[in-house]
């Protein structure tokens, strides 16, 4: 049987749980504009009753106050994490690819199309003043307006190069960050859920992380639960909460986590050619292989990447043919064979010229040099013995050799090849015209024009007419954006220009520069993307035009989505003002209704115990 008193037990219990239920709300309210807070409720359930062995069986015994818990759907988050990703990626793609596209702009002055008019019009004077050195300075100096042209498009892109390889690094450094701080949340929600109670506050502190963590890279996570060691069956009430990122790489396990590193490629690393000096690779920091590539890896890391080493899927690639064994004097080489189209055309292949690392067979070797043989369509590599852990050996002819994994997009090593492709082609088929023509001062038949168009060496000097051949060796391999120029030559004498179609014709004859007028307009003569060589801008700012409009248009589509997930999930964990209104005067009603239970029950026994002698 119950005590007498046992009233005000209930009433207690009903006290404590409205108090319980008034701070929560009270909480509530001091966190509605937090962000990252997630709406607390508490949970209550009737305490078990007590047996009377009377009559009405068992008796109340108030209620008990269980937990107070978070009110949230992991379904909103998991959705919102697969959206975040998404929109940090095209936010990458959209920013950058409108920089490029400002780049390429023509502003009516400097800009290529700009530029090869004025050529162009130069040309047009000279047909009428082709005797004359003055006319022949004009053209070579708008000539050189375009080389300068290029060399500053290369700079520009290299630079931009620069500052997406910088946030590369950022964000690396940035995922470490927040890799370490949900480790260490990790530790302390452990600490309080292990003693009983919920560590609603670190949870979302941890899953703000995470939000934040998802813009960078995708996530998936996984909490499970921790059992006790000598009973199977119990669980402790501590969890093991993991994060996986890059396609299900782990980056977090409970109390510890793995941290990214990036080192910088040198010179002689380069995958591309183009490629500027120092860009990073990333790698954990245990050793492990980080796989950019990865086909199901999204978020701002993604889009920064394809920004960076994009090359529309146009990496070296082919098979090993051959190995030839070094010596004591002379290096291993090896022969790859290439089905590629691109790779079998010296105006199109993009590999790096300076050295770097090649992949054969799933192994890293260096190389030094290389050459390409038209005969065969091979490459011959000079390996660098000195760098590489392993030699090639015999075993591994006929595995896969590739620099890169294929970055299928168009970042900026693909403007940068596009650029080149124009340049060496126009380059060859201007330099036909003129070293096949004869300058105003030939003296016998073997005084013929120089080559128009060079390149500028690395250490001094420039490319000779025989190292730009189109078939011998890498020939206009060597020429790029970066260091394409007009014959020093031509600059200090005009007069060297071969202009004249046949020795011995008058200075006014002009056969040649009617042909690189023709040039100019005919697709038949030079051809780019089947457009005409004044075409260069059109094209490559269709590309860079559709990239940004497919950034730009799933970047708005992901923002929206982010928005609108957000807002579901809101809905359903924020904090309504309105509500906690109206569960504040619910739950001050039912505490002042406790106390008014306990002042009734205090007054009852009063009456008994004081006047009646009970």
């Amino acid at each position: 049987m119950p005590s007498q008193f046992f009233g005000l037990n209930i009433a207690a219990s009903g006290l404590r749980a409205s108090n319980a239920a008034l701070n929560t709300t009270a909480n509530n309210i001091a966190n509605a504009q937090t962000d990252g807070y997630s709406r607390q409720e508490v949970t209550q359930q009737a305490s078990n009753a007590l047996r009377t062995f009377t009559t009405y069986g068992c008796a109340g015994a108030g209620v008990d106050t269980i937990a107070i818990e978070r009110v949230r759907d992991s379904f909103y988050d998991v959705k919102y994490w697969d959206n975040n990703c998404k929109y940090g990626e095209f936010e990458v793609k959209a920013y950058y690819a409108r920089t490029i596209e400002d780049y390429f702009e023509d502003d009516g002055i400097t800009g290529f199309t700009s530029v090869f008019n004025k050529m162009s019009g130069a040309l047009q004077s000279l047909v009428s003043n082709a005797s004359n050195d003055n006319s022949k300075a004009e053209f070579i100096s708008t000539a050189k307006a375009l080389t300068d042209y290029f060399n500053n498009m290369y700079g520009n892109l290299q630079e931009l190069q620069k500052d997406i390889n910088l946030e590369i690094k950022q964000s690396v450094d940035q995922i470490n960050s927040i890799a370490e701080k949900i480790c260490t949340l990790n530790k302390q929600v452990n600490v309080i859920e292990l003693s009983g109670a919920k560590a609603n506050e670190l949870r979302d502190q941890r899953e703000k992380l995470v939000d934040e963590l998802s813009e960078y890279v995708d996530v998936k996570i996984t909490e499970l639960p921790i059992y006790d060691t000598n009973n199977p069956d119990r669980e402790t009430g501590g969890t093991r909460y993991i994060v996986q990122i890059a396609g299900g790489q782990t980056l977090v396990d409970a109390n510890d986590y793995n941290t990214l590193s990036y080192t910088a490629r040198a010179t002689e690393e380069k995958i591309n050619q183009t490629d500027v000096d120092g860009l990073y690779e990333i790698v954990w920091s245990n050793g492990n292989e980080f796989n950019l590539g990865n086909a199901a890896m999204e978020g701002k890391l993604k889009g920064l990447v394809a920004m960076r080493d994009g090359n529309n899927g146009a990496n070296f690639n082919g098979k090993l043919a051959s190995v030839t064994p070094g010596t004591a004097t002379t290096p291993t080489t090896i022969t790859v064979s290439v089905d590629s189209d691109y790779l079998k055309n010296m105006q199109e292949c993009t590999l790096s010229d300076t050295g770097g690392r090649i992949n054969i067979g799933n192994t890293i070797f260096y190389y030094k040099s290389w050459s390409y043989d038209q005969a065969s369509k091979s490459y011959t590599f000079v390996m660098n013995d000195a760098k590489n852990d392993v030699e090639v050996s015999d075993g591994l002819v006929g595995k896969e050799v590739k620099t890169s994994e294929a970055v299928k997009y168009q970042g900026i090593p693909y403007y940068m090849e596009q650029m080149n492709t124009w340049i060496r082609g126009f380059a060859d088929k201007v330099n036909e015209i003129f070293t096949s023509g004869y300058y105003s001062g030939s003296k016998n038949p073997d005084d013929k024009g120089c080559i128009f168009f060079t390149a500028n060496k690395a250490t001094e000097g420039q490319y000779e007419a025989n190292d730009l051949q189109a078939n011998v060796g890498n020939g206009l391999y060597e020429i790029t954006a970066g260091n394409f120029a007009v014959n020093e030559a031509l600059i200090a004498n005009a007069g060297l220009l071969g202009t004249r179609g046949e020795y011995g014709n008058g200075p006014e004859e002009c056969e040649k520069v009617k042909e690189m007028i023709e040039l100019l307009n005919s697709k038949e003569k030079f051809s780019f993307r089947n457009g005409s060589a004044s075409e260069l801008l059109e094209s490559i700012l269709s590309d860079v035009a559709l990239n940004a409009s497919n950034a730009n248009t799933f970047c708005t589509t992901y923002e929206g989505l982010k928005t609108s997930i957000d807002n579901q999930r809101t809905s359903v964990s924020g904090v309504d003002e309105d509500e906690e209104a109206v569960s504040l005067v619910k739950y001050q009603n039912a505490y002042n209704l406790a106390s008014r239970m306990i002042q009734t029950l205090t007054e009852i026994y009063d009456r008994l115990i004081l006047q009646t002698g009970v």
